[in-house]
Formats: structure tokens, sequence, C-alpha cells
């Protein structure tokens, strides 16, 4: 496994608003400031952590029926959690309430898909040695594309409540508050 994490994934920025960038200096555990990060500290923090495998090898698992998540830290500020991914995972769409959030792939490949109106959802491949940054406006849809896929995510401030998307019957968007404790799964099969 590669080590360094490339922040320049290819189909980021633009108008969704998740974002990569180059990282110089990364902060760790023991350099957290004592406030929320923002956009570029929670790449910098995610990469991080995603280097230093003995935080969280231990925690590896997969399951196809129920995705496996281990939450590695957790302060006033921030949280960060390791993710497990199959082919068959697939949180659904939604959003992080008032966190935002950054995603290291460390093992395998993910796709995020971004909700689009009037077009089929945009999907990018996210794949080991990538990481990215987005918003608390930022509504999205990960699925694992190849078993044994691992990621490291990193939320700030940390997560409490996150949204969860489904279409009704009469085809208007619905958000559910779900607490940040409850696995997300998919609502419906909104693409």
């Amino acid at each position: 496994m590669n080590n360094a994490m490339d922040t320049s994934s290819p189909g980021r920025g633009g108008a969704d608003g998740a974002t990569a960038c180059a990282v110089a200096d990364q902060l760790t555990l023991q350099t957290l400031p004592n406030r929320d990060l923002d956009r570029r500290e929670l790449l910098e923090l995610a990469s991080a952590i995603a280097a230093q495998p003995d935080l969280w090898t231990q925690h590896i698992a997969f399951d196809d029926d129920k995705r496996h998540y281990v939450s590695l830290y957790r302060d006033s500020h921030v949280d960060i959690w390791v993710l497990c991914w199959t082919p068959r995972n697939d949180t659904g769409w939604h959003d992080h309430d008032i966190s935002s959030g950054a995603i290291a792939v460390v093992q395998g490949r993910l796709v995020e898909h971004n909700l689009a109106v009037d077009r089929p959802s945009l999907a990018t491949d996210v794949v080991a040695g990538q990481a990215y940054s987005f918003g608390p406006d930022h509504i999205h849809r990960l699925t694992g594309r190849d078993p044994g896929s691992v990621s490291i995510h990193a939320y700030s401030p940390p997560l409490w409540r996150m949204g969860q998307y489904t279409v009704g019957p009469t085809g208007v968007l619905r958000r559910e508050s779900v607490s940040y404790a409850d696995e997300l799964r998919p609502l419906d099969d909104m693409i």
C-alpha cells in the first residue's frame, strides 16, 4: 500500500463543492488545534491517519449485509472513522448536516455519486491513494467498487445528525434526519 495520498483526484472541484488539494504539513492527532477544522485541515488529517495503518488495520472487517465501521477518535471538534466496503455496501443519498468532511481511500476503490437534477448522478471512482474534502452542503452516495475497500473519514464539527434522502410517491425529494450512529443505507432506488 502506498502511504502517500494523491489529493489531486480527477473529477474533483467545481460546482458540487468537493475539492482536493495538495497538502504540505499534515495535522495529526497530537497536533489538533482546539477548534473546528476547515476542509483543508480535514483533508490533511484524513491523509495523515491514512498514512498510519497501525491506527486502523486492527479494525478492518467486511460484511456484504452490513457495512463495517469503527470510530477511531472523537472530541468536541472532530471525529475520525475507518469504514470497510464490499461491492454490496451502499450509503444511500445523504449529507452530513453541519459537518464538513474528508475521505481518504487506503485500500481498493469507492464510487462517489453526486446527486444531479434532470440527469443521471455523477459517479467518480476514488482509488487507494486518493483523498478529497467537502463542505456541509455536499449531498452524495458512496458505494464500494472493489471487494476489501477501506477508507478513512474525518468530520468537523463531529457528526451528530445526518440527512438521508428519498423520493416520495409524488416525485418530491424528502430529507430524513438520522443519528450519526445509525448505519446509512439506501432508502429507495433513487439514482
